[in-house]
């Protein structure tokens, strides 16, 4: 079960955003990732609990930030409600898209998951419902996910592969690159993975 600890960081200043400390691993239902955000001075910010199924698709996502609650599902696409701070009002979404994304590490290897590409496949579009920080506002975005290089390197628990995607935001045509490592992002705009505890659970 990995456990660790990402930092986050602004994508166009690089100002610090937070901590992101998770642990993560796979189960009977697929995979689960929990974790909870803290700011720069160490107060707490939020949280994210995901569980995919064995096909990668979301059964289950509750996301806290800034007294906004979030959950969600694939159910006729994805399925969500969102709660405001008061908790007088609470709105329902739906939008025929593959998965959810925001700002956590997760929600990059979710997607991996779900595409589950190879080095040869082609680039694959995926639409995604983002909430975005701080207040969770729910946003349709096409991505274009491909996986580019595939590489083993020695550890002291043995091969591990990482695997290098590149993403497209197809509204802007803007691109970047992904690392992961089984259940672990490396290395991502505006996340950085600053310790680990374990090694990642491999697909």
């Amino acid at each position: 079960m990995p456990r660790g600890r990402y930092s986050l960081h602004d994508l166009h200043d690089h100002t610090p955003l937070g901590e992101e400390h998770f642990q993560c691993a796979p189960g009977l239902s697929g995979w689960r990732y929990l974790s909870r955000t803290t700011t720069p001075s160490g107060d707490h910010l939020g949280s994210v609990d995901l569980t995919l199924d064995e096909l990668g698709r979301p059964i289950r996502l509750e996301l806290h930030a800034a007294s906004w609650q979030v959950r969600g599902a694939a159910l006729e696409g994805v399925t969500w409600v969102r709660t405001d701070p008061t908790g007088t009002h609470a709105t329902e979404g739906n939008v025929r898209a593959h998965a959810f994304t925001g700002t956590s590490p997760a929600f990059l290897v979710a997607t991996a998951r779900l595409l589950r590409l190879t080095p040869d496949s082609p680039a694959t579009r995926v639409r995604l419902v983002a909430f975005t920080d701080p207040v969770l506002a729910p946003r349709t975005v096409d991505q274009s996910w491909a996986l580019v290089n595939s590489e083993a390197h020695a550890t002291d628990n043995g091969p591990l592969t990482v695997d290098e995607y590149r993403v497209i935001a197809l509204d802007t045509g803007e691109q970047h690159t992904v690392h992961i490592a089984g259940d672990v992002v490396l290395a991502a705009p505006g996340i950085e993975l600053e310790d680990l505890e374990s090694p990642p659970s491999p697909f």
